[in-house]
């Protein structure tokens, strides 16, 4: 497989976290964002949506959009498992993968930050503040959330799920914008538990080959 993704695209982290839980090798495919390299005749043969992650399978295929990159492989290369066996535990995760995905990440990704800056002449600082608002307000809904289930290492279960592949790179972009991450302790506890595992430290943006620190 083939996987063309940027080292800071949290969507692109959710995924590499992805093939390293379930231990399947691939081919790193850089696409610098910043550089405009999505917007390269190259990538635009790979992928009409010009966005990452895009993987390419081992039939030839090609698949966009992390959550159903992920569900894909779930589905190809079942174990481990990143969805719960029972309907409500699904659903519960995909839930809680949403709230990131649908409902904290739109409104910050790097397309967002860009029009902010460039066409609405927003501040460095007011874009910032306008990212920290938005990541904080949403990572107390998801902390809500995960105070309603039972107790558990990570955000659904004792194993990684869907919801975790979401969650981690989240919290790095966060960090990166010094989001004030207090009195989420459940959220916290789940991105530290992740971070003890293989599979995330590789998949971290520091451990890209395009990593630029």
């Amino acid at each position: 497989m083939k996987l063309h993704n940027y080292f800071r695209s949290s969507a692109s982290f959710r995924v590499r976290i992805a093939l390293e839980l379930k231990g399947l090798p691939y081919d790193y495919r850089a696409v610098h964002l910043v550089k405009g390299e999505h917007k390269q005749p190259d990538f635009a043969a790979v992928t009409a949506s010009a966005l990452v992650p895009a993987l390419e399978t081992d039939e030839g295929a090609v698949l966009s959009q992390s959550m159903a990159i992920i569900e894909y492989l779930d589905e190809t290369h079942p174990n481990p498992p990143l969805l719960p066996k029972d309907p409500l535990g699904r659903a519960r995760v995909r839930a809680l993968a949403q709230l990131i995905a649908c409902e904290i990440h739109p409104l910050n990704n790097l397309r967002v930050l860009k029009y902010l800056v460039r066409e609405m002449k927003v501040e460095e600082e007011a874009k910032n503040t306008w990212y920290r608002h938005w990541v904080r307000s949403g990572l107390e809904m998801f902390e809500q959330e995960l105070q309603r289930l039972p107790a558990s290492p990570y955000c659904h279960g004792d194993a990684p799920t869907l919801a975790d592949c979401c969650l981690v790179p989240q919290i790095f972009n966060g960090q990166r914008f010094n989001v004030d991450m207090a009195g989420l302790p459940r959220t916290m506890g789940a991105f530290e538990a992740c971070m003890k595992l293989p599979a995330f430290q590789k998949a971290q943006p520091s451990n890209c080959p395009d990593n630029e620190g």
